[in-house]
């Protein structure tokens, strides 16, 4: 994928201070890592007169399948062939909006220390896209950028340039040009309508891309003819975050309008939202139910299995009952974030020493893991190949024995309950399975049998009448009836 950026100067405004406006040195060639790639920004031409900055973005195809949607039951095989042949390491989608933003994010705020008052001048601009998806063709491309006050040269690219006859494709080569705009402006045009035009995000869309969409869309998207389509595609035809984006663009324009502020004319709905109460979110519910039944087992020493970030560990530790906590994870990152969390440099001596977090793997057996009251699987089984979680199970049940282990996981079968989760796929990139309560509950009994536990099951969440809950969670109690016969 392949961008350029170009202005012009003169020697009391060169063009060259394109570099600060970027926070990119025009003599250097600079790389980026990214979620699905390599960005590379350099600059094919830099003087007083001219500078052109480039963004080429380096896919890379095995992180776009294993991180990217079509993940999950219920794929079709054309549809399992189209994740590795399709045009995204070559044709300007929402892979590249993403590298814009996560390049020049100062650059998108349009934040420059060093030139404020360029950063925020209109410039002379000229973007060019080599080869831009354009589902609605050219003409769609030009209802979205003229309104912006671009001019714009919106070229068919031919299916085949051998067979005309086949005529054109759905890419066009994009030029567009202004005097008239910031950078800052320029870039969150771009980084709304590149997805906009594709009309095919690379990634799940959450509540989070309407603010995203806010944010870049401010002081244009309000009042723009083609408002409901931006707003449609860039949500990828989410009905839900589709009509709460209208409803909050409608309130700017409205307080545009009347040259008011936003809250005073929504105080109303503000009124009520107040007096309503929140839901409380699924992951704050999970760890209630998890500290609720350590607290009712009575376990005070407590392994938290696969703690990522640290946010059992941190809750665990507001209780006095639990005298000892400790974190494991396979992911030194992981630790490395929960132990900033936790503040365990900052941490009173007294309390530092209740916790403790090191890197494990629950594939392998670890007599550190051994003599612990508790141990917690909360939404890790899912996250293992199938093949590998015996590995886990003796690990933990039969070698490590906590009195007491809880496992959560999601419920397969809530899925259909959440409105922005697509028919067929996981709740993450990351889950290699997700079971239905079924299949939950006689894996969780053999391995109980298996290794002498007891086990009792309860749901996290609100459970449906229907599907159940979205969590489900099991209970094991080591069964020492015998040893204690024995020892009698």
């Amino acid at each position: 994928m392949f961008l350029t950026i170009s202005t012009s100067g003169t020697a009391a405004l060169p063009a060259t201070d394109l570099g600060f406006l970027l926070h990119k040195h025009p003599d250097k060639a600079q790389t980026f890592s990214t979620s699905y790639g390599t960005a590379h920004v350099f600059y094919p031409e830099a003087d007083a007169e001219r500078c052109t900055a480039a963004l080429l973005l380096e896919v890379d195809t095995v992180a776009l399948v294993r991180r990217g949607k079509g993940k999950g039951r219920g794929g079709a095989p054309d549809a399992a062939l189209a994740q590795y042949v399709n045009d995204r390491p070559y044709a300007a989608s929402s892979l590249l909006a993403v590298a814009l933003s996560a390049v020049f994010s100062s650059a998108l705020r349009g934040v420059c220390n060093a030139r404020p008052e360029r950063a925020v001048a209109p410039l002379p601009l000229r973007v060019e896209v080599p080869a831009l998806p354009a589902r609605g063709g050219p003409e769609l491309v030009r209802r979205l950028f003229e309104p912006l006050g671009w001019a714009v040269t919106a070229e068919p690219v031919a299916l085949d340039t051998e067979f005309p006859e086949w005529g054109d494709s759905r890419y066009v080569r994009l030029v567009l040009e202004s005097e008239a705009l910031t950078l800052a402006e320029a870039l969150r045009h771009l980084y709304v309508l590149l997805p906009v035009l594709d009309d095919a995000k690379h990634y799940w869309v959450s509540s989070e891309e309407v603010d995203k969409l806010l944010r870049a869309g401010e002081g244009w998207l309000p009042t723009h003819p083609e408002q409901k389509l931006i707003t449609s595609r860039y949500l990828s035809r989410r009905w839900s975050l589709t009509r709460q984006a209208m409803e909050r663009l409608e309130l700017v324009r409205l307080a545009e309008a009347d040259d008011s502020e936003v809250e005073s004319i929504d105080n109303a709905v503000e009124e009520e939202s107040e007096a309503e109460e929140k839901p409380t979110p699924l992951a704050v519910q999970r760890r209630e139910a998890i500290v609720a039944a350590l607290r009712e087992a009575g376990a005070a020493r407590v392994l938290d299995l696969g703690c990522g970030q640290g946010q059992l560990v941190h809750e665990l530790l507001k209780d006095a009952r639990f005298t000892e906590v400790v974190g494991v994870d396979v992911s030194v990152r992981a630790l490395t974030i929960a132990s900033r969390r936790l503040k365990l440099d900052r941490m009173a001596e007294r309390q530092a020493a209740r916790v403790k977090l090191f890197q494990g793997s629950l594939a392998y057996t670890d007599n550190r893991l051994k003599g612990y009251d508790a141990a917690v699987l909360s939404e890790v089984i899912e996250h293992l190949d199938l093949p590998r979680l015996p590995a886990l199970e003796y690990a933990v049940f039969g070698h490590a024995r906590p009195r007491t282990v809880l496992v959560t996981t999601p419920n397969v079968e809530y899925n259909v309950r959440w409105e922005t989760l697509p028919a067929g796929h996981v709740r993450h990139g990351d889950h290699r399975f997700e079971w239905t309560r079924a299949e939950f509950r006689a894996w969780a009994r053999a391995v109980a049998e298996r290794h002498g536990y007891e086990i009792a099951f309860g749901p996290v969440g609100p459970d449906d009448p229907e599907v159940g809950p979205p969590t489900q969670m099991a209970v094991f109690h080591r069964n020492d009836t015998e040893k204690e016969a024995k020892a009698a």
